[in-house]
């Protein structure tokens, strides 16, 4: 763990949070939310693969399904810690096999729309960032 002087604590509580100081908490909460599968999830909670629909709640099995590639141990771990801050929410009912579902909470909706649109631009823009790429790999070589 960083040792902060007593001047660092205090300009972090003075200014709020900001995100281009060392000791500021809010560079965790990044780190978080800009991982693949915490975007992704985001994204998609109730949206479907094409993210045009309104969120709703999704069972596990759902998003397991959308999201090609993840594992369930991934899955379940970043299901909690999305749970764990306040981000998604989870609801079990009592049936035979049990359901579990997860839905976005106020918090994870106002970040909803951001991580959709992260999705899109990357959608869109992938074409340009290949050509980019190999064109610096031509002029690096």
């Amino acid at each position: 763990m960083t040792a902060t002087t007593a001047t660092q604590r205090t300009a972090v509580a003075t200014a709020g949070y900001d995100a281009f100081m060392a000791i500021c908490p809010s560079q965790k909460l990044l780190d978080r939310i800009s991982g693949k599968w915490v975007a992704l999830i985001l994204a998609a909670l109730g949206s479907g693969p094409d993210c045009a629909g309104d969120p709703r709640p999704m069972r596990y099995s759902e998003l397991s399904r959308l999201l090609a590639g993840i594992s369930q141990k991934m899955l379940t771990q970043t299901l909690r810690s999305l749970e764990r801050d306040g981000l998604v929410s989870r609801t079990v009912t009592p049936t035979v096999p049990v359901t579990v579902s997860y839905e976005l909470t106020d918090l994870g909706l106002s970040l909803h729309q951001m991580m959709r649109g992260l999705k899109a631009w990357a959608e869109t823009h992938m074409d340009e960032v290949f050509v980019n790429r190999a064109t610096y790999e031509n002029t690096t070589a």
